[in-house]
């Protein structure tokens, strides 16, 4: 399992006294309010402390305690700000962590092998898997219980019911 999560990545600065424009890569936005602090890139033995949260449309306009100017945030543009899982939210029943579901072997109510969940597209109403076959072939397959009645982290296997035409 994944012990770090990416929770957002600085794409841009804001301003001149060291904010940095961040893309969330959470479907709770919000969350940033919630962290104390994050790591950012591959140095995970600094905790960045948040000094302050705002939004901007679809952005979270991020000030870090220490980065004070434009130039530091430039520095660190495109690096990608993570918590440990222990930080993450807490999940409801039937819910799971993308990054725990990339990868997983998936298989039809029937035991034929289609191929691993590859990515998976948030659209508000329901989440849709990417599953990608051995011969590179996508199959869209809608996140909703009917289609795919079980999903088991530990086995690291997900049990799909398509219907016709779906992964023909």
């Amino acid at each position: 399992m994944v012990k770090y999560f990416k929770v957002g990545q600085i794409v841009n600065t804001q301003g001149l006294k060291g904010e940095m424009r961040v893309y969330p890569l959470t479907d709770y936005k919000e969350r940033f309010e919630e962290l104390d602090w994050v790591y950012i890139g591959d140095d995970l033995d600094t905790k960045y402390e948040i000094e302050k949260v705002r939004y901007k449309n679809n952005l979270v306009i991020l000030k870090i305690k220490g980065i004070d100017n434009i130039n530091e945030v430039e520095k660190i543009r495109n690096e990608y700000l993570k918590i440990p899982r222990e930080n993450a939210r807490k999940l409801e029943e039937d819910e799971y962590f993308i990054a725990d579901l990339i990868g997983i072997k998936v298989y039809t109510v029937k035991g034929d092998y289609i191929g691993v969940l590859d990515d998976v597209i948030q659209t508000g109403a329901n989440d849709v898997y990417i599953i990608k076959n051995e011969e590179g072939k996508e199959f869209l397959i809608p996140a909703v219980k009917q289609i795919v009645p079980e999903i088991n982290i530990e086995e690291k296997k997900i049990i799909i019911d398509p219907i016709k035409g779906m992964i023909d």
